[in-house]
């Protein structure tokens, strides 16, 4: 009976042991609070539909994307412990609607609101990943074209492409989201700005 018994605590105890690891729930990282524009822009006063910011499939996920530029740049890798709250693009569409509320006058449109707009704002994003030049150096990269169009006549009203780049100030996952998230509302500021000049001529 012993000897069973024996058996039995060991089997007991080797099916412990085999069980499945606990792990940490993966760092979960969005833009941080909205930043306040302290520079003057022009007001829009037409109406604009504001699509949401489009994104190609590898860069339509919450992973963070970063490359090792001295050993294949052409590889993308991901962290396995870190991750967005949402989709980049998402992240981006929140903040571009915000700062365009507070720069119209008319309003901003979503597609699924029934109102006539004026115009149409597009924004489609080629590159939001953390660039490794070097083990110890990184820097944001952040790529991205907006389109503007005239909703009565169906024509591009006007088209700019937008690079813009950010140190990071740590060789990790931290340091890429603070210079990605940097980086973003750059972004974003450089095309609310650039859309309110675009229209600032047009007549509602």
């Amino acid at each position: 009976m012993n000897k069973h018994l024996a058996i039995l605590l060991t089997l007991s105890l080797g099916a412990c042991s085999l069980g499945p690891a606990h792990k940490d729930a993966p760092a979960t990282f969005d833009f941080g609070a909205p930043h306040n524009y302290s520079g003057e822009r022009n007001k829009i006063h037409q109406a604009v539909l504001v699509y949401n910011v489009a994104a190609p499939d590898w860069l339509d996920t919450q992973v963070i994307v970063y490359r090792l530029n001295y050993q294949d740049a052409a590889r993308q890798l991901s962290y396995a412990n870190s991750r967005w709250a949402a989709p980049p693009a998402a992240l981006l569409t929140q903040r571009l609607r915000s700062q365009l509320a507070a720069v119209t006058n008319s309003g901003i449109i979503n597609v699924a609101d029934s109102a006539r707009a004026d115009f149409t704002l597009r924004v489609e994003l080629d590159d939001f990943s953390q660039v490794f030049d070097s083990a110890n150096t990184s820097r944001a990269v952040v790529v991205a074209r907006a389109s503007i169009v005239n909703v009565a006549r169906r024509t591009l009203h006007a088209q700019k492409s937008f690079s813009i780049e950010r140190a990071a100030a740590t060789p990790n996952a931290e340091g890429g989201v603070r210079a990605l998230a940097a980086a973003g509302d750059e972004l974003i500021d450089a095309v609310v700005a650039w859309t309110a000049a675009s229209l600032a001529q047009e007549k509602k």
